[in-house]
Formats: C-alpha cells, structure tokens, sequence
C-alpha cells in the first residue's frame, strides 16, 4: 500500500476499496485533504463539488459491500468545465456562461456515474476549449505542478494539472487540436484522444463540432484503459458516434511488440524543435526497437505542413457558427441595453475573451462570402488530402511515433501577447484532429525537471494498438513514477 491514498492509481485505488483497506469516503476526504493543500499554488479547479463527492462516496461505500463495484467505482475524478454536469455550474471558463447551470448530464458523465464515480470537481481550461496554455481562462491561470512559473498546456491544463499534482487520480478533458494530449506531455501524465465518434460529443459544449473528442488524463495506461473502457461507445444522441464493436480496452495491455510496425514521420520533427525534446523521442523510440517493434524512420507525411493553416481555418469557422447562440436571450451573461442590437453586442463584448474574440472573426471572415471557396473550401480539400496521407501510412504501419509537443512546458505570460508562436504549440498534435484518427501521449522524458511526452498515433478505432504501445513503453521505463515536489 502508498503511503498515502492520494498517490494511487485507480487499480490501486479499486483493489484496495474491494479488500475494504480503505473506503470511498476515505479516500475522497484524502484527496480533498490534498486540493486544500495545493490548490492554491496550482489553481487546477473553477468549481470544487466537496459535499456532492462525499455523498457520492458515502453511496459508492454502499455499492462496493453489495458485490457490484466497477474499477471505477467510489474513486474520485475532475471534469473538465467545458462538459455537462446536471446541478453543477459548467462554465466553459468564460464569464459569458459564469452562473450556467446545466439540467442534464453529459453521455460521458452519465457512464461514469453508472459505474459509481466521485465527481469531485471541474477543471480550469481555455475559455471555450480555445487555447494551449491555460491562460485564457476568464477567471485564473493554472500553473504547472513541475515548476509554478510554467503553463500546464492547453486547454485541458486544470485537468492535467490536477492529476499531476495528486488532486486526483484522473479527470476528464477534450481535444480539439490536441487539447487532451498537449497538456499530457507538459504534465507527464497519460492522455488521450480517442477516435472521432468512439466516445459520444453529447453534453460537450461545442467549439468546433467536426474536431472535438472527450478523453481521459491519467497517471499511467492501465488507468487510460479502464477509463476509455468506461465512456467510449455508441450514443444515438450523438449524430457523429459511431457503432463500433467496444473492446475491452484493458486486454491490449501486454508487453510485447514484436510484430507490430511503427512509423517515423520526419515532418514532426519541425524546425526550431528543442533539442532535448527531439533527443528524448529518439531514445524512446530506440526503446520501442528494444520490445520487439520494427521502426522505420524518416517516413514522409508531405501534407503536415499545412495542417496548422487548415486547422485554423476550420476550427474558427467551426467556432464562429457554434457560438453564435450566445446571444444574452436564452441563458448565461446577459448585457441590459436599450435595444436588442445593442444588448447582443454588449453580451459578446463583454462576455467572451479575446481569443475567443479573436477566433469568432477569423471563422467568420472564412466563411463570408467571397472568401468562403478561397478559404474554407479550400481548407477542406487539403484536410481530405490529409486524412488521406494518415491512410495511406496506415497501410504499411500500426501506428505512428512522433513528439507531443516541439518545446517543454513555457513560461506563464512568454506567449500570451503572440497568437502564432501559442499555436504553434500545438503543431505535433492537430493534424491528428483532422484526420480524426486516435493519438495518446505518455511520459518519455524530462528536460531537466520539465516533462516531455511521445505521442504515439493509430489507425481508426486503434485504441488497443496505442495504449499495448504506450503500455510496453511505460512498463519498461521509470518517467510515469516520477512526481513533482509540490
């Protein structure tokens, strides 16, 4: 046993429920113990559900004695703010939804209260999922457990963060261009992005509908598994989920590679990469070699380039419709003005951030007419010519080994002033949004004491292939023990 609850895993945490060596209310009152010790340095929670995670544990003790406990059961998770929860306020982080307070569960959140989970909380973000640092939050800015004056990434950096810190053992975030995965790497915690259509969008508040996937960030693969295992399948509320036979994710994670092919792409090792990051990758993969896996470098994806000029066409227009119903008439912030006119200006004035501001006007300006062929259109067929290289190359290869992100986590406030340096960041980790394919990030490294994460990516509904890689690699090294000093 740890020597505390608030280091385990959730298989640590699920044996020793089951053995009765701790109950549920114990557990989350540990874990509670702990935000209250280092929440303030690392500010990973909008809205902490202390009283709600007691009586769900208190219920959860009860299921565990009755013989019916899942893995997940009576174990404490952190949703990211940007999903539904029925009676807890979902505010996206942004002051235009501050006091909303959903009627209705998301899909993911109702499974996960099926199996008997903890909701202790929701986590800071980007303001509508728009960012990759946590710094456009309306509210705070969460810093990185590994060093406090650094971004956890983005947008899901609460999430990343809390699991990181131990506030808790796993916690909920989605990905639109690599807003599960980027904080992953810059946390050294397990993330990933699933499948589009493998885990339901219902009950997701929606920033660019054609991108968007909900996954898990935990402290190691067997965690990603159970997880995965618990919120993926189909839901006829979702139009874009897909009936897709459901594995059990767990049964992938076994050690041997041999056999498996896996692919280099030479495009995301970019120019102005750090040298640390791209020493770090090259040794992981060398590892992956030593467990049996055939690697074939410098394989070419010649459309990566374009990736990043696609996305951020796509997404903001994507963004622009869908936030469009923000209009101070139906619910959240809302500006009292003389004539309507005036009250939705002032409401989107006053009620979303600048980058959301930002990307709102640049979807709109790709979609306007005359520029719509130009640029949307256009945007579109280059994304078929990239989800076209992913299949080709998953033709030859299972999977695809590249960074996560070209740098270590950055200094708080080093990029907020120069949008093109922030997206950037995310330049390893898009392209796999727009080929909706699956891509996890684990622990490979550290520069210095700053983490840095491999990325390993699959075919369509290939969640067994990465997490049996990402699970070989992680037995066979030391980074997913190492904790920060917090």
């Amino acid at each position: 046993m740890k020597a505390s609850p608030d280091h385990l895993t959730i298989h640590e945490a699920h044996r020793l429920l089951q053995s009765k060596q701790l109950s549920s209310v114990e557990l989350t009152k540990s874990y509670l113990e702990r935000i209250s010790q280092v929440e303030p340095r690392v500010r990973a929670f909008i809205t902490l559900t202390d009283e709600l995670a007691l009586e769900q544990a208190r219920k959860a003790d009860e299921r565990i004695a009755s013989g019916e406990a899942t893995p997940l059961t009576g174990i404490p998770v952190l949703i990211k703010d940007v999903i539904c929860t029925r009676g807890v306020r979902t505010t996206c982080a942004s002051r235009i939804l501050e006091n909303f307070v959903p009627i209705y569960d998301a899909t993911v959140v109702e499974r996960l209260k099926k199996c008997g989970a903890v909701l202790i909380g929701k986590a800071n973000m980007d303001e509508f999922a728009m960012g990759s640092s946590t710094e456009n939050s309306a509210f705070f800015v969460t810093h990185n457990p590994w060093d406090l004056s650094r971004v956890p990434g983005g947008s899901s950096g609460g999430s990343a963060a809390a699991v990181a810190a131990d506030e808790v053992p796993y916690a909920l975030g989605s990905d639109t261009g690599g807003s599960i995965r980027q904080p992953a790497g810059f946390c050294s915690v397990v993330g990933l992005k699933p499948t589009y259509g493998r885990v339901s969008r219902y009950g997701l508040v929606a920033f660019a509908s054609s991108l968007d996937q909900i996954g898990p960030l935990t402290q190691d693969v067997t965690d990603c598994a159970l997880v995965l295992n618990a919120i993926a399948g189909y839901d006829d509320r979702d139009s874009t989920s897909v009936p897709h036979p459901l594995p059990d994710y767990t049964q992938s994670l076994v050690g041997d590679l041999r056999g498996l092919r896996l692919g280099v792409p030479k495009e995301y090792f970019v120019e102005g990469m750090q040298a640390e990051v791209a020493t770090a990758i090259k040794a992981a993969i060398a590892k992956l070699e030593e467990l049996g896996a055939e690697v074939e470098w410098e394989v070419s994806l010649p459309h990566t380039p374009y990736a990043l000029a696609v996305y951020y066409i796509i997404a903001p227009s994507e963004a622009s419709a869908n936030l469009a119903r923000y209009d101070g008439v139906k619910y959240g912030f809302s500006y009292q003005a003389d004539n309507m006119w005036e009250s939705m200006e002032k409401t989107r004035q006053y009620g979303f951030g600048a980058e959301v501001k930002r990307r709102i006007m640049l979807g709109t300006y790709a979609l306007s007419a005359g520029y719509y062929e130009a640029w949307y259109l256009k945007a579109q067929k280059v994304r078929t010519l990239i989800r076209w290289e992913f299949a080709q190359a998953f033709e030859r290869f299972d999977a695809l080994i590249t960074p996560t992100s070209p740098t270590v986590p950055f200094k708080i406030g080093e990029r907020v002033d120069d949008p093109l340096q922030m997206y950037l960041s995310d330049v390893c980790t898009l392209p796999i949004n727009i080929a909706g394919v699956p891509a996890i990030s684990i622990p490979a490294g550290f520069a210095g004491s700053l983490p840095i994460g491999m990325q390993i990516i699959g075919k369509p509904f290939s969640e067994e292939t990465i997490l049996k890689i990402a699970y070989a690699y992680e037995q066979a090294t030391e980074w997913h023990k190492r904790r920060p000093n917090i």
